[in-house]
């Protein structure tokens, strides 16, 4: 009998432990880590192992090898995606029949499959924050020149971001790498995204977690239309007078809203120097949470750093220190407004949501208590308000554990 095969940077020796003998399927409960799974076609399962969560599939072992370099590739280029840990392979049953290979990453924390997305929010405007965030993720492996081959909800995984959602990329066993993507290829991967979507949409109203009534072509072609507005504004061509100037200033501070930093422009003129054209030829996602980490020190998703700017910006103002140091404020900002909020959360519930979403989520209950109050509350009141009256009803998400998706149907391959 052939030797187990192990490819891993960081090999763990607990690995040998695990089954590897038996098929993926038939591994016992016991080992087994009960987190909610998306609809996929190969046979998929979460182990804990020396204090980690993995996600291992079975799948053929070429296929395996190569989903593992592309998810190391994408990682070292910033695209969200799942972190791949390992590739086991020369698996043989008891009797020394062969079995698939398995491909193991790493399980990403606080995020959810769309199926329990939609049990958890069920309201109208969820499947256009998901589609919102799937559109940005598909621009950015486009402008990557990625071409994913197999767009749809269930090859995504998502995080709570501020009140909307970022995606992370779980399956690239259909992508290739291009040094520029083709329209043409561009819009193969925007018909198969846009016809898988339908169907899904489909799919949840028939397992009566969406609203019967909507629309589920529109919902597809909502992915259209973020997608070419974003992708023009990031790449489109814009002309204006020589004494429009200030219009290059205005482009990039558009794209720098949208969360995007312009690495190169390409700017030329005409004959007689009186047109002036622009185009980004190298952008790169993450403004605010650059920003942020730079600043503070804290690890965010983009909305969640956008909105922590926006209260570090405010509390600037109401402190009068317009004209002092960014970086002096900022970290005085974390120890007295935002460090003393992240650790009122009790460590019982630590695992609900992510410390920037809190910190987002007590300005929301802030905003709401003051409104009712008619006056100012203050942050020590919303945070013992929130903690008592909303966080007690939070699921974890932090690992979710499937009885608290039990509304979700059977999804097995």
């Amino acid at each position: 009998m052939a030797p187990l095969e192990i490819t891993a940077s960081r090999p763990d020796p607990a690995l040998l432990d695990l089954p590897w003998n038996t098929p993926l399927e038939e591994w016992p409960t016991s080992i087994l880590a009960a987190l909610p799974r998306g609809i996929s076609r190969h046979v998929v399962r979460f182990v804990r192992l020396s204090g980690k969560v993995l996600a291992v599939k079975e799948i053929d072992k070429r296929l395996a090898r190569r989903e593992y370099e592309m998810l190391r590739v994408l990682g070292k280029m910033g695209i969200p995606a799942v972190e791949p840990y390992g590739v086991i392979t020369n698996r043989r049953s008891a009797d020394d029949a062969p079995l698939d290979a398995a491909l193991i990453t790493r399980h990403l924390q606080f995020s959810l499959p769309y199926r329990a997305v939609f049990s958890q929010l069920s309201r109208a405007d969820t499947a256009h924050r998901l589609i919102d965030a799937l559109a940005v993720l598909l621009v950015r492996l486009h402008l990557e020149g990625f071409y994913w081959g197999d767009v749809s909800l269930s090859n995504t995984l998502f995080r709570r971001d501020a009140g909307e959602f970022a995606a992370y990329l779980v399956d690239v066993e259909t992508g290739t790498f291009h040094d520029r993507l083709s329209d043409g290829q561009r819009d193969t991967d925007l018909d198969i995204a846009r016809t898988n979507i339908i169907g899904e949409i489909m799919d949840l109203q028939a397992g009566e977690l969406m609203d019967e009534d909507a629309d589920a072509i529109e919902i597809g072609d909502v992915l259209l239309e973020r997608y070419d507005e974003l992708w023009s504004a990031l790449t489109g061509r814009e002309s204006f007078s020589a004494e429009e100037k200030w219009r290059m200033s205005e482009r990039i501070e558009h794209l720098n809203e949208l969360g995007f930093d312009v690495g190169e422009l390409d700017l030329t003129t005409d004959l007689d120097g009186t047109t002036v054209s622009i185009q980004p030829k190298v952008v790169d996602a993450g403004h605010h949470m650059r920003r942020l980490l730079r600043l503070t020190g804290i690890d965010a998703q983009e909305n969640q750093a956008r909105r922590l700017l926006n209260d570090l910006d405010q509390y600037r103002a109401v402190t009068d220190q317009q004209g002092e140091d960014e970086e002096f404020v900022a970290m005085e900002w974390v120890q007295d407004q935002y460090e003393p909020v992240v650790r009122a959360i009790p460590r019982s519930m630590r695992s609900k949501l992510e410390a920037p979403e809190f910190y987002h989520e007590i300005l929301e209950h802030k905003w709401y208590l003051s409104q009712k109050a008619g006056r100012d509350v203050t942050m020590d009141e919303a945070v013992r308000d929130y903690i008592l009256t909303q966080l007690p009803h939070r699921r974890d998400e932090k690992s979710l554990i499937a009885s608290e998706t039990s509304a979700i149907p059977a999804i097995e391959p």
